[in-house]
C-alpha cells in the first residue's frame, strides 16, 4: 500500500511538472532579477503551507543572493509579523492583513509574489489589487489552474494541478529555481 501511494505521487508529480509552462516561469524569474538589480522591493505573501513557501523564498533569497553577489536583497515576507498580521486581522479584516502591509512599505517599481493553491484566497486577492493600485509589479505562483488571482497579476506560474501537496512542492521548487538563478548572476556593485 505505502509503495502504491509512493509511486502514484512520484508519477502524478512528474506528469504535472512536465506540463508546466517554461516560458511562464523563466518570465517570472526575469521580472525577480530586474527588481533586484535595480535595488527594488519584493514582497511575498501567501497562506497556510504558502505563508511558508513564502517565508522560505525571502529566507533563501536574501541570504543565498547576498552571499553569492555581494549585492543586497531586499526581500519581505508579508506573513511573519504574526503581530501586525493580527492586528490587522482584528481591528480591520483578515482580508486585509497583507494589502495594508503593502500600502505602509511598498513602493512603484516593487514586486508582490502572490503564492495560492487555489488563487483564490481574498487576502491574496486584496494584496494583488492593492499592487496594481500602487503599481507594484504582482507575480502569481499559483495552484488549480490560477484561480481569479490569475486574471488579474501581472505575470502568472500556473500549475494545472487541484492536489494541494503538489502544488506545494512545486512553489517551493519555483523559490530555489529563483534563488539558483539570483546565486549565478554576475553582480557589479558600486
Amino acid at each position: 500500500m505505502t509503495n502504491k501511494l509512493i509511486s502514484e505521487y512520484f508519477d502524478t508529480t512528474i506528469n504535472v511538472l512536465s506540463n508546466v509552462d517554461q516560458d511562464m516561469v523563466a518570465s517570472a524569474i526575469e521580472e525577480i532579477i530586474k527588481a533586484f538589480l535595480q535595488g527594488k522591493k519584493i514582497f511575498t505573501c501567501g497562506n497556510g503551507g504558502s505563508a511558508y513557501a513564502a517565508s522560505h523564498y525571502i529566507t533563501d533569497w536574501n541570504k543565498m543572493t547576498s552571499v553569492h553577489t555581494g549585492k543586497s536583497f531586499k526581500g519581505y515576507s508579508l506573513c511573519d509579523n504574526i503581530g501586525i498580521i493580527t492586528a490587522y486581522a482584528n481591528d480591520m479584516s483578515y482580508d486585509e492583513i497583507f494589502a495594508k502591509q503593502l500600502e505602509t512599505l511598498g513602493e512603484q517599481g516593487d514586486i508582490l509574489i502572490a503564492i495560492s493553491g487555489s488563487g483564490n484566497s481574498p487576502n491574496v486577492i486584496s494584496a494583488i489589487n492593492k499592487a496594481k493600485e500602487l503599481d507594484i509589479t504582482a507575480l502569481g505562483i499559483l495552484g488549480f489552474g490560477g484561480g481569479k488571482a490569475a486574471q488579474i497579476v501581472d505575470h502568472a506560474v500556473i500549475l494545472n494541478s487541484s492536489d494541494m501537496q503538489i502544488c506545494e512542492d512545486f512553489h517551493l521548487m519555483f523559490g530555489h529555481i529563483v534563488m539558483k538563478t539570483l546565486c549565478n548572476l554576475s553582480v557589479v556593485t558600486t
